[in-house]
């Protein structure tokens, strides 16, 4: 039996929580069982008391705002904990059409991809500014270098993930899932694809960020952090290769005038570039460290997938694997593929 759990992060959503969940599905191809998921962050409203009423399955509170990559994180450990198999991610505020669903959810069914996108054709969207859409392109374009994928909307929350990835992926930030997920799961080699999708108009102002500035700069800081996570080494080697060679500069200059006979005076120059090359020096031998560190991590996170696997077959539930998971119903498939 396929369950999928369609889990909603929250803050003060009362108001438009009663027309998101109308419009969740009830049955999708290939899929068995379908339960609501409300992560309700810190709320001040009544919140939880309409999901209740709206006959949300399983509620997940945080007595304090904790912040949306907090919020994912929790959503995805309760999903797990209650047997999902297939999760999705999606918005309060009715941004993405819940019909959708069926959409992002098919290729994971299909056993087509581990992690599947909703892509809202941000270069052609009536509803971003053109601002927005620049900075969404240029973000996008910027993660999927550094992931290795082909997702051409980064920063879109509207997302399906197998059992087996979920519980691969490790949100470390605690300012946006969205980016942190996708280079990781990109380094872990997991299949992720886009799927377009339909968007509403924004019914408020984002609550992620304060403006526009404060957000590239947040999303800078946890892009920058997730890829020096997976490779550390890279970045620190090129970052120590960059002081040495500015460091010969000053003291290429140094030397010239010891050539020529005019050395006094110039001792500065030595100075200078003696001391970024130690600093060069220095940052290498801390990429080799962080990148003893990187491979305790991934150490760590095997133990973490085994443990998990192992409550998964203690609870009766097959492992998350793709070896181990069934392969789709053919008549799901010729249907997904006629629709």
């Amino acid at each position: 039996m396929t369950k999928l759990i369609i889990q909603i992060p929250c803050l003060n959503e009362a108001e438009v929580l009663p027309q998101t969940l109308a419009a969740l599905p009830r049955t999708i191809p290939g899929v068995d069982k379908i339960e609501y998921l409300i992560i309700d962050d810190g709320s001040s409203d009544d919140t939880i008391g309409v999901a209740r009423r709206w006959g949300v399955h399983h509620v997940v509170r945080h007595r304090r705002n904790r912040g949306l990559a907090e919020a994912f994180r929790s959503g995805i450990d309760k999903c797990l904990a209650e047997g999902a198999d297939i999760i999705v991610n999606t918005d309060a505020d009715g941004q993405y059409e819940g019909a959708d669903i069926a959409k992002i959810v098919a290729p994971v069914v299909a056993r087509e991809a581990d992690i599947v996108v909703g892509d809202r054709s941000v270069a052609n969207n009536a509803h971003f500014s053109a601002g927005k859409r620049l900075l969404q392109r240029l973000g996008s374009t910027v993660v999927r270098r550094l992931s290795n994928t082909d997702i051409t909307d980064a920063v879109s929350g509207f997302r399906a993930i197998s059992r087996a990835a979920a519980q691969r992926i490790n949100i470390t930030t605690d300012f946006s899932y969205t980016t942190d997920m996708l280079i990781q799961a990109g380094r872990k080699r997991l299949a992720i694809i886009s799927v377009p999708i339909r968007t509403n108009a924004a019914t408020r102002p984002s609550r992620l960020f304060k403006s526009i500035p404060k957000f590239i700069q947040q999303t800078g800081v946890t892009i920058l952090r997730a890829y020096t996570t997976f490779n550390a080494l890279r970045v620190f080697l090129a970052l120590g290769l960059l002081l040495g060679t500015l460091g010969m500069i000053p003291i290429g200059r140094f030397l010239y005038f010891v050539a020529i006979g005019q050395s006094d005076g110039h001792i500065q120059s030595l100075v200078l570039g003696g001391a970024l090359l130690i600093v060069g020096a220095l940052v290498s031998a801390l990429g080799i460290l962080a990148d003893l560190i990187a491979t305790n991590r991934k150490l760590l996170e095997a133990t973490m997938l085994k443990l998990r696997r192992i409550e998964d077959h203690m609870d009766g539930r097959e492992l998350a694997s793709d070896q181990d998971r069934p392969e789709p119903r053919q008549e799901d498939v010729l249907q997904r593929k006629a629709g």
